[in-house]
């Protein structure tokens, strides 16, 4: 699933719908593109550990590629970092 360039409380209730029907059915690894995003705010952490727990619960993967800096510092604040298998962006071809 792709992120939204904007993921904040406003945005909150139709991101939750997606990361939903995202996880409906199939068994491959869930991966969530966060590479998008610009603006965010808590709210998207508990959004990405609510997505967690479905996946986990539903027997799949779970992880977020193409985190900006400021996510990966955010969930590393709240100690979560680690349990939303968070990676960055793939750095620019030179």
């Amino acid at each position: 699933m792709q992120l939204p360039p904007s993921a904040t409380l406003a945005d909150a209730p139709a991101l939750l719908l997606q990361l939903q029907q995202s996880l409906a059915g199939g068994s491959r690894p869930v991966l969530v593109d966060a590479s998008a995003l610009q603006n965010f705010d808590t709210s998207l952490l508990a959004l990405l550990m609510q997505a967690r727990r479905l996946a986990q619960a539903a027997g799949r993967n779970f992880s977020v590629q193409g985190a900006p800096p400021k996510l990966s510092q955010l969930a590393q604040l709240y100690g979560v970092e680690e349990l939303l298998s968070l990676s960055a962006p793939a750095p620019a071809a030179a």
